[in-house]
């Protein structure tokens, strides 16, 4: 079951967070935790099995799509398809928005088998941390879609 965090949830959320490759440092993942935190439009969530909080999504809110930051299972669980369950109940969440990824989060959406699962590539985090210091109130948030890699090489 997905639960919206909470304050107290802080330590289980910044322990799931961590799993995150580029969450693993104690100042980043302080970071990043502050955001959720501190704009109401970046919204966190845990999902519960049994008595333990064993999943957590991160994803921002904007009026006509969301952006998925964040998805993160306790290794001991991983394969048990709760990050496809956690991304099926957020999508069922904001009722019919366009799903984004990050580069972070694009390869794990990738991998999950339902084919409604659709999403665009969105901006990293860090760009949108270094953003939210340049301009404090307002949109920090800028949308970079890549529509082919190729164009790229």
């Amino acid at each position: 079951m997905l639960f919206r965090y909470k304050k107290s949830f802080e330590k289980i959320a910044m322990g799931l967070l961590s799993f995150m490759p580029k969450e693993r440092e104690l100042k980043k993942l302080q970071q990043t935790m502050h955001i959720y935190e501190e704009n109401p439009d970046w919204q966190l969530y845990l999902w519960k099995k049994g008595e333990d909080f064993v999943g957590l999504l991160g994803v921002e809110v904007q009026e006509e799509y969301f952006v998925i930051h964040h998805v993160s299972v306790n290794p001991s669980h991983r394969g048990d398809g709760i990050g496809r369950a956690m991304v099926e109940k957020i999508q069922q969440t904001m009722q019919g928005k366009e799903m984004r990824a990050t580069e972070e989060t694009q390869s794990f959406l990738e991998k999950c088998p339902e084919k409604k699962l659709n999403y665009k590539l969105s901006g990293s985090l860090e760009n949108s941390i270094e953003q939210k210091r340049k301009c404090q109130y307002g949109t920090f948030f800028f949308v970079v879609i890549i529509i082919f890699k190729k164009c790229f090489q």
